[in-house]
């Protein structure tokens, strides 16, 4: 399957009820296509250093953060394509720059213990950044069911992620899904992602469904509820 390896917009996210996402589901099957992967269960591998340090500063809310994560789009098997992903976000905007390969070469890659792929601009960033950090390694297994639609005419993008679980153990994208909760029962999280701005139509049903955006980082919830609690002392003192 081709990919996109470049990406720059703007991200919204709106923690809204099943019965909300149920109505805003219907007008958006109505207007736009489910993406290349549909229905499916993502699962990501976040690195951080020892003391967290990259989830701690982003969750300062700086002008520009960073961050580093290998993404599976079902249960991998090492000859799997999986992606290696740096994400930053400046004023606002999202960039995401990422490679695909295979699962074993990129564990290998990321870990010192192997190659890096063919050599190109995103590869040379990403080896850069792993230079800059020093001590990265998979911190946490991030997974969630997502359900993904494009628009057929404009660059727009709106996804519905249930089930978000985290865990430090088994820190692999062979394995499946298992961990603690991020969202309360009931809860969704919807994502608006354009270039641009958002159509007219959307802003009327977020306008109708009096819904307002929330931050929220899937890592960032992670650390501050789980992570942090079990590890503050690792933390402070690493």
């Amino acid at each position: 399957m081709a990919y996109q390896s470049i990406f720059r917009r703007y991200e919204m996210k709106f923690l809204i009820s099943e019965a909300q996402a149920e109505r805003i589901c219907r007008e958006v099957c109505a207007r736009m296509q489910p993406d290349a992967y549909g229905r499916t269960v993502i699962r990501n591998l976040y690195y951080d250093t020892p003391n967290y340090r990259l989830i701690r500063r982003s969750m300062e809310k700086p002008e520009y953060k960073e961050k580093l994560r290998l993404r599976a789009y079902a249960q991998a098997g090492e000859d799997s394509q999986v992606f290696a992903e740096i994400k930053k976000k400046y004023r606002g905007v999202v960039y995401k720059r990422r490679l695909a390969l295979p699962e074993a070469e990129a564990m290998g890659w990321l870990s010192g213990t192997g190659a890096a792929p063919a050599e190109g601009q995103i590869q040379r960033e990403i080896d850069r950044f792993l230079a800059f950090y020093g001590g990265l390694a998979p911190r946490v297994f991030l997974s969630y069911a997502r359900e993904a639609y494009v628009s057929r005419t404009e660059d727009f993008r709106v996804t519905f992620d249930r089930e978000i679980l985290c865990r430090q153990t088994e820190l692999s994208l062979r394995s499946p899904p298992a961990g603690d909760a991020l969202l309360s029962p009931g809860e969704v999280l919807m994502e608006l992602k354009c270039g641009v701005g958002i159509p007219l139509w959307m802003c009327e049903i977020l306008s109708r469904e009096k819904i307002r955006r929330t931050p929220y980082s899937k890592y960032g919830t992670a650390y501050a509820k789980y992570i942090f609690p079990q590890h503050r002392e690792e933390i402070f003192h690493a």
